[in-house]
């Protein structure tokens, strides 16, 4: 019996005293050893598993501690009657077990109807490949990184600086990175902000969910763009928020539109800068548009400039929030573009009223980013190596972006030409309407190339193409991709 009920541990990483714990407290859950049996003897159980007899007397004195074995003196150790309500599924009829799929099934159902729209949500998390596979979307460049120099600005923090930062923090983000973000954001997107107005959050995702949760009440109606970000309207979902699409042309969100099909929409988010994922600019005269429909109906505009730092143009175009009458715009941005995604460091910028509000939300779900990350990112913005950095991917993308052009048309034969752009991280090809985009975007994915199809970002809209990201792979990576995709087109 005991031989069946304990067979002799396997080498794996739990000292020997560690495994035989497990393995007699697994036998006593799946029910080899019933309540109120008596244990084997130490010595016997010992010689049995061929280990010494110290560690069976260790896992014996952590069971009973746990309250699975009870020892009385002089007549050994049973397993505790309590151990029986261990043994068979809660809600199970004596004698019947309840097959596994059944209880997850249950237990999948007891979601809140918040946390089902969460499940029930198009954007799906897979874990990268590693290394990063082309044609992935919204991959930067991090293998040019000056990740030296980051170092090196974290070894200069003092000891009374580490132990301040090892403190609990503002949630709104450390004085010193909320004053470089509203200083860098002046120069760089012509947003004139005070310090006191930004929050730093966990990147833009982050930013969304907190502008859902204290902007918007359950039923109430959000303009997305459509074609659009799937994690805009999954988060908004999230909270019980009616999500209106709206759709995109040549000029942006169709304002007009939108003010037509939902005259009780509260909240509108928009990509101005390069919406995504068609990469079109914003025209003055809907962004005018645009601000004119929120301060009417006292609604919010979200300004989502998720790579508006790239454009590679001779003019940049200023972000929405720079306008005048822009006050019910928020503006969000990120890092994880700019920068890398390993940061997880956004900002948000609020009209003054609401920072507080906002940051006392980010103090309710992550308290706040971590402290030395921000100072660094602080010291990194301060002393010019951002905009260094930046200057070098403007340099950098544009000459990544002709060449998977160029290798594309070669491969294909002149079949798929990509046409250039002047802002973003990637291109899009759009096929005519009634084409399919899917069956190209599994066989790719069959041949190890990530090619998302513009279908996965499509409410009710029937546009159809596939998106080619560039930004983050190397001329070879690209070069070889592109050939790989040519034999399958």
């Amino acid at each position: 019996m005991i031989q069946r009920a304990i067979t002799t541990p396997k080498p794996r990483v739990e000292s020997v005293r560690q495994q035989v714990y497990l393995e007699l407290r697994r036998a006593m859950e799946q029910g080899t050893f019933k309540p109120g049996t008596r244990l084997p003897a130490s010595r016997e159980q010992a010689k049995t598993l061929g280990v010494s007899r110290n560690s069976v007397l260790w896992a014996l004195e952590r069971l009973q501690s746990e309250g699975y074995v009870v020892a009385r003196v002089g007549d050994g150790s049973y397993v505790a009657d309590d151990v029986g309500a261990l043994q068979k599924p809660v809600g199970a009829r004596p004698g019947k077990r309840v097959p596994r799929e059944t209880l997850h099934a249950s237990i999948a159902g007891s979601l809140s109807q918040r946390g089902q729209l969460i499940a029930d949500t198009v954007l799906r998390w897979n874990p990268p490949l590693q290394p990063a596979v082309p044609f992935r979307i919204g991959a930067p460049e991090v293998a040019t990184f000056p990740f030296a120099l980051w170092d090196r600005l974290a070894r200069q923090a003092s000891t009374p600086q580490r132990m301040a930062q090892a403190q609990y923090l503002d949630p709104a983000g450390a004085p010193a990175l909320r004053d470089a973000i509203a200083q860098w954001l002046w120069v760089s997107r012509g947003i004139r902000c005070e310090a006191a107005q930004v929050v730093v959050c966990s990147g833009s995702q982050q930013a969304i969910d907190l502008i859902g949760r204290l902007l918007l009440d359950v039923g109430d109606e959000a303009l997305v763009e459509d074609p659009g970000y799937p994690g805009i309207r999954a988060s908004l979902a999230g909270h019980g928020v009616v999500v209106r699409p709206v759709p995109v042309d040549a000029e942006g969100l169709v304002v007009e539109q939108a003010a037509t099909l939902w005259p009780a929409a509260r909240l509108a988010v928009v990509t101005p800068t390069s919406q995504f994922p068609t990469g079109v600019r914003m025209s003055l005269k809907r962004r005018l548009a645009l601000l004119d429909w929120a301060n009417a109906q006292r609604a919010w505009i979200v300004e989502d400039d998720y790579d508006g730092e790239f454009q590679y143009g001779t003019h940049r175009l200023p972000a929405l929030c720079s306008l005048p009458h822009a006050e019910r715009v928020l503006y969000v941005g990120t890092f994880s573009k700019t920068l890398h995604p390993g940061l997880r460091l956004g900002f948000v910028v609020l009209p003054h009223a609401l920072a507080n509000a906002f940051a006392m939300a980010r103090a309710l779900t992550d308290r706040h980013a971590p402290g030395d990350l921000q100072a660094v990112l602080a010291r990194f913005i301060t002393d010019g190596h951002l905009l260094r950095h930046l200057r070098r991917m403007r340099e950098l993308y544009p000459q990544r972006q002709q060449v998977l052009i160029d290798a594309l048309a070669q491969a294909s034969k002149g079949r798929l030409v990509l046409q250039p752009s002047e802002q973003g991280m990637h291109l899009l090809h759009e096929l005519p309407l009634g084409h399919n985009d899917q069956a190209l975007s599994a066989r790719a994915q069959e041949a190890g190339i990530l090619l998302a199809p513009l279908s996965r970002y499509t409410i009710h809209s029937k546009r159809r193409g596939w998106l080619f990201g560039y930004a983050g792979y190397d001329t070879a990576a690209l070069r070889k991709a592109a050939t790989s995709l040519g034999t399958l087109i």
